[in-house]
């Protein structure tokens, strides 16, 4: 089995680092700058829980390097992959799956979905469908990404929390690439089940940060504090509300109620999200996928958005003034 990391960064190193440590699989790393630099002199290391090891997969910036794979997992922000899905080709045979772990609404969320909205494409994740086209829906396994990791210095990852690496069929089969994907991460230490209603899981995930990864980065707030606020925890309320409305209004089923994703939100303590993260790092914010989306979504389906819209107008100057709107 082969399997290529796309923009191997914390996340993407730390699930290929488990998987080389498992030899589930021939892993090959796709990465750049300083980071890469140390992955080719030093191999890379990974910390979590309380151990350290070093592996060293085949690591380059140059897919026509790896050649055509099994799998090709995307661990980019959502902003960052269509401009990236045209050097993706050599990565690409007549068998392979993409699997995106991208935050946010995903660009293929429409595929195989029945309903009046069967095919419709999501100008704000995937402007002109170049993701579409380039990459093609029928290669994709649906995964929600919940591991937390961090890049401590080049070709360091660093891994706090969380194993989750939902995945699933767009169609909800039990096919046997996606058995077989999730046996392997399995193997190697994720907790990566097959699920029968993948978009049911990216709800889940995109109702939490939709508000507050957005609210976060208006307010400067942590989790913690953003739910201890009355005020504050009302406009997170009211933009999952909306949000809730709109996955109800495409067939979603939500496990849960909103006081009690908001209170897991608030259980997370005095958290950055990566929003806010980004904005004081002065890197490119994740709004359109996370909030924007949204939003477009709502149009679509006729739900309103008032709250929504609102929160990302104000993000998205905020970004633009901070020079971190990536456009």
């Amino acid at each position: 089995m082969k399997i290529c990391i796309y923009g191997a960064g914390a996340v993407g190193g730390y699930v290929g680092a488990r998987l080389c440590l498992a030899g589930e699989a021939e892993v090959s790393l796709i990465a750049r700058g300083p980071h890469l630099a140390a992955m080719k002199a030093n191999g890379l290391k990974l910390i979590s829980e309380g151990e350290e090891h070093v592996v060293h997969p085949f690591c380059t910036d140059d897919p026509a390097e790896v050649g055509p794979q099994d799998y090709v997992l995307v661990t980019m922000k959502a902003h960052s992959v269509p401009a990236a899905v045209d050097r993706m080709t050599p990565l690409f045979g007549p068998h392979t799956a993409v699997i995106p772990g991208v935050n946010g609404v995903p660009w293929w969320y429409f595929h195989k979905l029945e309903g009046p909205w069967e095919g419709h494409r999501i100008e704000m994740v995937d402007p002109g469908g170049k993701q579409w086209d380039v990459i093609g829906p029928d290669r994709v396994i649906g995964c929600v990404v919940y591991p937390a990791a961090s890049i401590v210095e080049p070709g360091v990852i660093h891994h706090a929390d969380e194993k989750r690496m939902l995945l699933g069929e767009l169609d909800g089969s039990r096919s046997e690439r996606v058995t077989a994907l999730s046996r392997a991460m399995i193997n190697a230490g994720l907790k990566a089940p097959v699920r029968p209603k993948i978009r049911d899981d990216v709800w889940v995930k995109l109702w939490g940060n939709l508000s507050f990864n957005s609210v976060s980065a208006l307010t400067g707030g942590t989790l913690e504090q953003i739910a201890r606020d009355p005020g504050v925890r009302a406009v997170v309320r009211a933009m999952m509300v909306e949000g809730q409305a709109i996955g109800e209004k495409l067939g979603v089923r939500f496990p849960i109620d909103v006081e009690a994703r908001i209170q897991g939100a608030e259980n997370v303590g005095a958290h950055k999200s990566s929003t806010l993260q980004d904005l004081e790092a002065g890197r490119p914010m994740e709004i359109d996928a996370l909030t924007g989306a949204v939003a477009e979504v709502g149009r679509l389906v006729g739900v309103p958005t008032p709250t929504i819209d609102m929160v990302y107008a104000l993000v998205r100057q905020r970004a633009v003034t901070a020079g971190c709107y990536p456009g």
